[in-house]
């Protein structure tokens, strides 16, 4: 079974998890669209959904599955996500497609947040995916310095490096900046967490500890579930 084929196969069995009525945070990335398509695809009623990305918004829409704005979401009921890696504890990185933001806003306003993904991004330690650190444009070299003085704390020696794409700056939906870190292992995420957060500048970081309640893996021998 390919990558594709296991990412389809978690998020339709996610997709299953939500009921009538539901509002539901809807993740963003290859995996999430799976997730996205196929629970327009169960016609369900009185769902909303709450995007944590314009990309997501726009699949969404054209799918026919109203959306409400988390400044209109009183409780988000069960919010679906891919990731990047997942962990000991269903600890993760996320925001390889740099919406780290907006997904953390849905996934801490959620009852229930399950990460959805293809076998290979279970991990037995964290950080061989780099990790994605969003910061304000303005300043940001400045900033991306003082990162490096968190990530020594850290004993992680690679310094950040701003994100690219055709030789611009990749910006997000709020109009910052990504910059990743090769860390190569992560040891003490709650620790590289809590450094990155009192650096001013960072807007969010990708290290998701805690949020997860349930993983769907997708793999040859069908769905594994996981549980911290």
């Amino acid at each position: 079974m390919s990558a594709d084929d296991q990412k389809r196969i978690s998020g339709e069995a996610a997709a299953q998890l939500v009921e009538s009525g539901m509002i539901v945070g809807l993740g963003t990335g290859s995996t999430a669209a799976w997730f996205v398509k196929a629970l327009a695809a169960r016609g369900l009623t009185g769902i909303k959904g709450v995007p944590t990305s314009e990309a997501t918004a726009a699949l969404a829409t054209e799918l026919g599955i109203p959306l409400l704005d988390l400044n209109d979401a009183p409780e988000i009921d069960l919010t679906v996500d891919g990731a990047d890696e997942i962990g000991p504890g269903l600890s993760l990185i996320k925001g390889g497609g740099a919406a780290l933001l907006r997904e953390k806003l849905v996934w801490e306003a959620s009852k229930r947040c399950v990460v959805i993904a293809d076998a290979a991004k279970k991990v037995e330690t964290l950080g061989k995916f780099a990790l994605p650190i969003e910061v304000v444009a303005f300043g940001h070299l400045s900033t991306s310095r003082r990162i490096c003085d968190a990530l020594s704390e850290c004993d992680i020696g690679m310094p950040p490096r701003l994100r690219l794409k055709d030789g611009a700056p990749v910006k997000t939906d709020g109009g910052n900046l990504i910059y990743d870190v090769a860390c190569g292992r992560i040891e003490d995420p709650s620790a590289l967490a809590a450094a990155l957060k009192s650096v001013t500048g960072v807007v969010e970081h990708g290290l998701f500890l805690d949020l997860a309640e349930e993983a769907l893996l997708g793999t040859d021998n069908g769905i594994v579930r996981l549980q911290p």
